[in-house]
């Protein structure tokens, strides 16, 4: 389970009325992510692009050892 702040929620409005902030705040490292909520559910997670390519090698990588076990 993901572990979070409160001040990394957002409402999807309050994504809508501070997107540029919110962005530059996480494009500049000083919040690691915002999760956004919309109808009181989780819906979405916006993280950097540094973070986003490398949880991508991260699951190419299971993925290579996953299918390399599959194999054997």
């Amino acid at each position: 389970m993901a572990k979070f702040s409160k001040d990394e929620i957002y409402t999807a409005t309050q994504m809508v009325r501070n997107f540029s902030s919110i962005l530059n705040d996480i494009s500049q490292a000083k919040k690691k992510r915002a999760f956004i909520v919309k109808n009181n559910r989780f819906e979405a997670v916006m993280i950097n692009m540094e973070e986003y390519e490398r949880l991508s090698e991260a699951v190419t990588l299971l993925e290579a050892i996953y299918n390399r076990k599959k194999e054997s």
